[in-house]
């Protein structure tokens, strides 16, 4: 049969054919551009001309074919994973002659070859999400993001809470990993901040807060989570252990909220903050702003959650531990400094993420930050000079070799004048007039102020005068008010009493 006349193209035959509908071949043909000859070879062969077009043979011999069944096949077969570039490294180190720039070719054959002989894979089922069904929790590592607070790295991490529906969004920073009381507490806040509880709530498997835990431990924490979802009432559901993508409603999420905070930041101009709370302010705007573009979806769904209970449960957990004579107590490998009224006592100590708050019974008596080991090796400090200063007064020369001396010294200017007193020779005045500075700076709450004094008169090349300072940072004197005093005679007293008798006896009278 000859061919199709190479000028039509495949348009040209899709109007052919809707005009043939109705008209004659030849009317068809006229209309969609082409001779009547064409026409009838058409009406033999309707095929459009891009079916017709003979298949380009090979132009050169195949560099693969000697090696493709003996060879390759057999690997992927027997290393269904294994990557291209490691079977062009295992063909390469048997025949030393091929050709390295084969590679695209190999790729090509053992992507064709796997899409008809490889192994099936797994299937992701898009979900549709009902209103008010389903919360997810997951935590995240924002350490690429460089924060820095007061100066110091901040070592942390966000947990990140979801709606699956409406997708708003609950962030917590957490100063510690991934643990139950992260969780507890960031879980709690963000459902208090929706007004509402969905009726399912879907996290990991916390294999981060189930690792290193004996069973016990284990268990207890199991009892715990369960106690926490029916106090809310929420079904708790986890995914499979590795298979992110079963919580994709949130993983997804977390690579759009770490490119919203960097791009703030980029617009910030800086990625330091002067405190805590100050970062803990920036994300929860940051949140705020995506969740004010989902404004109508949220709305929908809040009407669709359940009710919240009548009060919050435990985010922490709780210890009993007795301070030491060494004006603290040891938790969890870090050392904390309290009031050293409360040496000898047992203070029951609140477990949050990021601080401690310590009872003597049901009295509050002080809250900590919460510390962290510097190592699997070397415990933590956390420690308040305040604490400690007016003993460490009667003997300045246990500042020497104090276990948390570098700890003790609440700015960087007290540490550098300590070590610059120190390198003149004499330890026990860098003991005495750092320690008797400390004091000052706690006396007269000057901490701040008197450090940059320090930090000046170091930077002048001179050491700071203490009876300068103390005089510098003294009380002002204020003058004593004269208050004078009027005395009544003494006379005045018997008139009231006259008169206190006789409006006595007139009310007797009158009663009468």
């Amino acid at each position: 049969m000859p061919c199709l006349a190479s000028h039509i193209t495949d348009h040209q035959m899709r109007l052919y054919m809707t005009y043939r509908l109705t008209l004659s071949p030849e009317a068809a043909a006229a209309k969609a551009g082409f001779s009547k000859a064409s026409a009838y070879r058409i009406e033999g062969d309707c095929r459009p001309p891009s079916q017709k077009k003979t298949p380009r043979g090979r132009r050169r011999s195949d560099p693969l074919g000697q090696y493709w069944d003996a060879e390759i096949v057999p690997i992927l077969k027997a290393a269904p994973g294994i990557r291209v570039i490691g079977v062009l490294d295992e063909l390469r180190r048997r025949h030393h002659d091929l050709n390295p720039n084969i590679r695209r070719t190999l790729e090509r054959r053992i992507n064709a070859w796997r899409a008809l002989n490889g192994p099936e894979q797994d299937v992701i089922f898009r979900q549709q999400h009902e209103p008010g069904r389903l919360g997810l929790s997951d935590f995240t590592d924002v350490s690429a993001l460089g924060i820095t607070i007061a100066g110091e790295p901040l070592d942390h991490r966000l947990y990140h809470f979801r709606l699956a529906f409406s997708g708003f969004e609950h962030v917590h920073v957490v100063l510690g990993g991934e643990s139950f009381v992260a969780l507890a507490e960031g879980l709690q806040n963000a459902l208090w901040a929706l007004g509402g509880v969905p009726r399912e709530h879907r996290s990991d498997s916390l294999s981060a807060a189930f690792r290193n835990l004996a069973a016990d431990a284990r268990g207890d924490l199991t009892q715990r989570y369960a106690g926490l979802m029916g106090h809310y009432g929420m079904a708790p559901t986890r995914n499979n252990a590795g298979i992110a993508h079963e919580n994709g409603s949130i993983e997804s999420a977390h690579g759009h909220l770490k490119r919203a905070l960097e791009d703030a930041l980029l617009l910030r101009g800086t990625r330091e903050f002067a405190s805590l709370d100050a970062y803990r302010a920036f994300v929860d705007e940051i949140v705020g702003r995506r969740n004010a573009n989902l404004a109508k979806p949220i709305a929908l769904e809040k009407e669709a959650l359940a009710p919240l209970p009548k009060g919050r449960t435990t985010d922490f957990e709780e210890k009993v531990i007795p301070v030491t004579s060494s004006g603290g107590f040891i938790l969890r490998r870090v050392f904390y400094t309290v009031p050293s009224r409360l040496i000898g006592h047992r203070l029951r100590v609140r477990i949050f993420d990021d601080r401690l708050e310590c009872f003597l019974g049901v009295t509050p008596v002080v809250t900590l930050r919460r510390g962290r080991p510097v190592s699997e090796s070397q415990g933590g400090h956390v420690v308040d000079y305040r604490h400690v200063i007016h003993a460490l007064r009667r003997k300045p020369m246990a500042l020497l070799n104090l276990v948390y001396r570098d700890q003790l010294f609440p700015r960087a200017a007290y540490k550098r004048l300590f070590e610059t007193l120190r390198e003149h020779g004499d330890d026990r005045r860098a003991c005495k007039v750092t320690v008797e500075l400390l004091a000052l700076a706690h006396e007269r709450a000057c901490e701040a102020e008197l450090a940059e004094v320090i930090a000046m008169d170091l930077d002048a090349g001179q050491l700071p005068d203490l009876a300068a300072l103390r005089d510098r940072f003294r009380p002002e004197a204020a003058s004593i008010p004269r208050v004078a005093v009027k005395l009544a005679p003494l006379d005045v007293y018997d008139e009231l009493a006259s008169v206190s008798v006789m409006s006595g006896r007139s009310n007797l009278g009158e009663a009468a």
